[in-house]
């Protein structure tokens, strides 16, 4: 199966500065993915790295195959704040997007502006930010895209909005089976929409897998205070201690067997936090299941 993408000690610099750091990723195609981390982590420039939008300082990066092409009409992108053209009606986007996309399905298009219930004679700047987020993804999604990447689309929208935006992107990737990356900090979005997590802190990825195998091998370690040292086995990804008491989350992928430990599941919000949180141990990045 071709992957989604594929990075191997991916970097980008500004000069001085890293915006991403031997990033080695392999996703395979029909995942919707999150792309997690705090502001600054290199969320945006992989997106624009995996679009064509930025060349590598190093390293290699393959999308659906073929090396990323700016406008290529296997991928569809949604940058931040949801772009789209303050004095153009919805329909004039439409029109526009059949206009430079030869494989725009119209039908698609207007389907999901009855749906959303945005009126075809209003102007884009005249729009509610859930409004225009709902015609920016419609018009990505009329590309028929194979993969389709979106940039924090829901960071400045309330609650009623980003849930009708979600329940939107569910209902085509459901519709067309494209791929998804979406980034955002915003992990109780992503858990609801997700089955594949990005976890990138400081420029480098943290932890990648399937939610489910992310779940399954992630726990919270309570009891009598001891050295980390003695845990081992385990990989500790975030501790703490009192004066009697260590509390630990580990990854580990056998079940863990010891009457001394209180042993708790974490949610995916807890994991991506312990990852923020211990994000100066060495990177730990879970094999996809294929």
């Amino acid at each position: 199966m071709t992957s989604a993408l594929r990075t191997e000690g991916l970097t980008k610099r500004y000069g001085r500065r890293t915006a991403l750091s031997g990033c080695t990723l392999d996703i395979p195609a029909g995942h919707v993915v999150g792309l997690v981390g705090p502001n600054g982590a290199g969320k945006s420039t992989l997106l624009q790295l995996a679009c064509g939008l930025l060349d590598p300082t190093a390293g290699r990066i393959e999308v659906l195959g073929e090396r990323p092409a700016s406008g290529s009409p296997r991928v569809g992108f949604v940058a931040q704040d949801t772009p789209v053209y303050a004095g153009l009606t919805v329909a004039e986007h439409l029109r526009l997007g059949a206009h430079l996309n030869p494989s725009w399905d119209d039908a698609l298009a207007r389907r999901r502006i009855t749906a959303v219930g945005l009126d075809p004679a209003q102007k884009a700047g005249k729009l509610s930010g859930g409004q225009r987020a709902q015609l920016a993804l419609t018009v990505a999604a009329a590309k028929r895209p194979e993969l389709l990447l979106l940039d924090e689309p829901v960071a400045a929208l309330d609650p009623l909005a980003r849930r009708a935006f979600l329940q939107g992107l569910m209902e085509l990737t459901a519709e067309n089976g494209m791929s998804v990356i979406m980034s955002s900090h915003l992990v109780a979005d992503l858990e609801r929409v997700c089955d594949h997590m990005i976890v990138l802190v400081g420029s480098r990825v943290r932890v990648a897998g399937d939610v489910e195998d992310l779940l399954a091998g992630h726990h919270r370690l309570v009891g009598p205070r001891r050295p980390v040292e003695d845990t081992t086995g385990w990989d500790v990804i975030e501790q703490s201690h009192t004066d009697v008491q260590s509390t630990l989350v580990v990854r580990s992928t056998a079940p863990i067997d010891d009457a001394s430990w209180q042993v708790n599941g974490l949610d995916l919000e807890d994991i991506v936090l312990a990852y923020m949180s211990g994000a100066t141990a060495p990177a730990r990045v879970l094999e996809v299941q294929r």
